[in-house]
């Protein structure tokens, strides 16, 4: 804690108190995101990471925030930090506020002997001078993370969803129009999931999807814990896309203060000329409004839609909707341990490289 003439500031440690100060505080901020939630940190313990939060309070008011996701990285002793899409920033928070608050991030994360803190805020590109303070603070961008290759995308489409369902539907490429409404037209009606026991036939469909498009998918308890932590929460909802009383395709999207978030789509390899992905993504769109939504995000696309890309084809789909191509500042890194942090960059790579190469030879003498 320390005061000022006027102003005190005091951190508080997130450990299953004061949870809804949190949430609330990311769902009121200029770049709520759902990754920066108290219930996506407990996503992510089930699957090796510990979460730790913190809140800074000015005079009582909080002012600004971080979830950090910890582990432990198998070679040695030390700890990794990364917070998804964060720090949250609140509008009432000054550089008193803003150094005071990164001063008990750094001191969290020696207390843990971090090497590092990785971040990839919710910041568009350019953004000249959030750079310059980044750099001020002491924060390095980390690498070439270009399209799919960083934590989260580097790139994706936004949509404005203030205006009124026609104004957005005239917005629309001509095709994505025609296929939303050749999907009603043919039958396919969408509906939100009701029950847990719904999540089994999304996720049979989503490994469909997996081995189709050549993807992993996680073990289906993950899903249970997302249901249990947000869609029964009332933050996330499992759309079902119906043709002829069969679910041919399914999406989960997601809702954190003033937006939304398109994260997992599948479709199966049947019917998919009546266009239920189409339809899914209008009636996500619709669900984000009903919430008072004004932001849609659709997620990860490719830098370009060069008929040479890969996923050129997935552009060229969230692109159809009207959105906005938005790319975000790099991701950075905090370097909390100097040595360490060389020993993670140049000689880490090294030794899981010739670890896989020997694993690979190993496979192929067996």
């Amino acid at each position: 804690m320390i005061g000022g003439k006027s102003v005190l500031y005091k951190v508080h440690l997130i450990e299953g108190q004061d949870i809804d100060l949190y949430n609330s505080f990311v769902n009121s901020s200029l770049r709520p995101h759902f990754l920066q939630s108290y219930e996506w940190g407990e996503l992510k313990r089930g699957t090796g990471w510990k979460p730790l939060r913190l809140l800074v309070t000015k005079d009582g008011t909080p002012v600004a925030a971080i979830s950090l996701l910890k582990r432990k990285p198998p070679i040695f002793g030390r700890s990794i930090l990364y917070a998804p899409r964060g720090p949250v920033i609140g509008k009432e928070c000054d550089q008193a506020g803003e150094d005071y608050f990164w001063q008990e991030v750094i001191k969290l994360g020696k207390k843990h002997r971090a090497i590092l803190l990785k971040i990839d805020p919710d910041i568009p590109s350019p953004d000249e001078a959030a750079l310059k303070r980044l750099k001020m603070i002491g924060f390095r961008p980390s690498g070439d993370e270009a399209g799919f290759g960083g934590v989260q995308p580097r790139y994706v489409f936004r949509m404005d969803i203030t205006p009124n369902e026609e104004d957005l539907l005239a917005g629309m490429a001509s095709k994505t129009r025609y296929n939303l409404r050749l999907a009603a037209r043919r039958g396919v009606k969408v509906r939100m999931a009701e029950n847990k026991d719904e999540l089994r036939t999304f996720y049979d469909i989503l490994t469909e999807t997996a081995e189709r498009d050549g993807f992993l998918v996680r073990d289906f308890s993950y899903f249970e814990a997302m249901w249990d932590l947000f869609v029964a929460q009332g933050t996330a909802r499992l759309f079902l896309a119906e043709y002829e009383g069969e679910i041919i395709a399914a999406t989960l999207a997601f809702c954190c203060g003033n937006r939304a978030w398109y994260l997992y789509g599948a479709s199966s390899n049947r019917r998919r000329n009546v266009m239920p992905n189409y339809l899914l993504q209008w009636e996500m769109i619709r669900w984000a409004k009903s919430l008072q939504c004004s932001v849609y995000d659709m997620r990860g696309v490719p830098a370009t839609d060069d008929p040479e890309e890969a996923l050129a084809g997935l552009y060229r789909f969230k692109k159809g909707f009207g959105g906005e191509f938005t790319e975000f500042i790099p991701e950075h890194d905090l370097v909390l341990s100097s040595i360490w942090y060389f020993i993670w960059e140049k000689l880490v790579p090294i030794y899981l490289k010739l670890t896989h190469r020997k694993k690979s030879q190993r496979d192929e003498i067996d």
